[in-house]
Parts: structure tokens; sequence; C-alpha cells
């Protein structure tokens, strides 16, 4: 019977010595002495990376605690809740909807929220007319239509009747129907090539996607896509 030794030497697998004492295989090489194909003392770990699990597990869990929003000690502490405002206001401008919203979700009293929220509207750090007016120019930007912009301004927080009004006036300018015309004419250059029909339907699931009114639109469809 051949020993397996010889078995391995004619299969060009030749054993190694260990430090451990025992045996690894070496494919088509000669032993190589003082090391082990395997240390089972120190496996890498997928990707190379041998930190410890339990210390990646320490690390994921405190950048977790980081962005957990702390519930304040007194919900009723006034320059707290100011101060908490102002690093919303100065990370962006917001409506007085959502400055509230988002310090009533932080734990203040509401008495103590809509308090801050006057003393910031004196001193203009809360104008919710001038970030209307900004929104409703974003959203021509995005070459949105009236209902698409009213629904955004109040998603923002702004009072929906101030939402409906500074739309009003921006329709009243024409700023709604120019912005369809726009969509009209980007679609019809992006489709151009394509079967009449279906350069009508992307043109109608644009312009409804972004709440522009049915008339213009297929006023627009009429005279772009023939």
């Amino acid at each position: 019977m051949i020993s397996a030794e010889r078995f391995l030497e004619q299969q060009g697998l030749q054993p190694v010595s260990s430090e451990a004492g025992g045996l690894a295989l070496s494919c088509g090489g000669r032993p190589q002495a003082g090391r082990t194909e395997f240390d089972y003392d120190r496996t890498p770990s997928i990707g190379g990376n041998d930190t410890p699990r339990r210390a990646r597990h320490a690390r994921h869990a405190g950048r977790v605690a980081v962005g957990v929003s702390r519930i304040p000690d007194d919900p009723n502490d006034l320059d707290a809740c100011r101060e908490a405002a102002l690093r919303l206001l100065d990370a962006a401008p917001r409506p007085s909807g959502a400055i509230r919203e988002r310090l009533i979700g932080k734990g203040y009293a509401s008495e103590v929220v809509d308090d801050v929220i006057v003393r910031l509207i004196r001193v203009r750090l809360i104008d919710d007319e001038a970030y209307a007016q900004s929104a409703v120019r974003y959203c021509t930007s995005r070459l949105m239509g009236y209902r698409g912009a009213v629904m955004e301004l109040k998603r923002k927080g702004v009072d929906r009747q101030l939402a409906q009004r500074v739309c009003d006036e921006a329709e009243s300018q024409g700023v709604f129907a120019e912005a369809a015309w726009e969509l009209g004419r980007r679609t019809a250059r992006k489709t151009a090539g394509l079967d009449v029909e279906v350069r009508k339907r992307r043109f109608w699931s644009a312009g409804g996607r972004k709440g522009h009114n049915l008339e213009v639109l297929r006023k627009i469809a009429q005279e772009l896509f023939v």
C-alpha cells in the first residue's frame, strides 16, 4: 500500500511542517520552514480587516448615539428652546411651521415653542412671507405648476393659506404658464424623432407629476406635438 506521504508527493502536494507540530499542504512548491499555510490563531476577516467585531460594533453604536436627538432636561426651558431654534435657522432658512414641528419633536412644550417663534418673528429671524416667495421661485425653476408648488410649500411647513396666496400671485404673473411651456419645449427636444403619441404621453406624464393645469397642458400639447 502506498504511504500518505508518497501519494501526496505524486500529486504535487507536499506536507509542510508547522510550528505547532502539525502538517499543512503546499501546492507545487517546497516546504517552507517557519510558517504555515493557515494561522488559526489569527484568521483574517473578509476584506482583510482584522479589527475585532466587538470594537467595530462599539464604534458603530457610538456613531448612532451621536445622531440621536437628546430630549431636553426641561421641556419648559425657554433659553434652551431658543438656542435649538437658532441652530435650526443657522442650518437653513425655515418657515415657522417647520420650526415648530422640529422643536416639538425635540420634546419642548408647545407653549414654549410658540413663545420662541413669536420672538423670532418679531426680530425677523423667521419670515414666512419671504420664505414662501423664495420657495415659489425654487418651484418654478424646477418647472412646477400651481398645484405642485402649493403642495411643495405645504410640505416645507408653509401655512396653507399663505402658500395659496403666494402661488396665486405667481399665477397671475404667468409664472406657472411659462414653466409649463418650457417643460413642453424641453420634452419636445428630448423626444424628437419618436412617435407623436409617445411624445404626447411623456409630456402629459411630466406635466401631471409637476402639478400643472390640465387646460394649459392640452393647449401646449396641441401646439408642440403635431
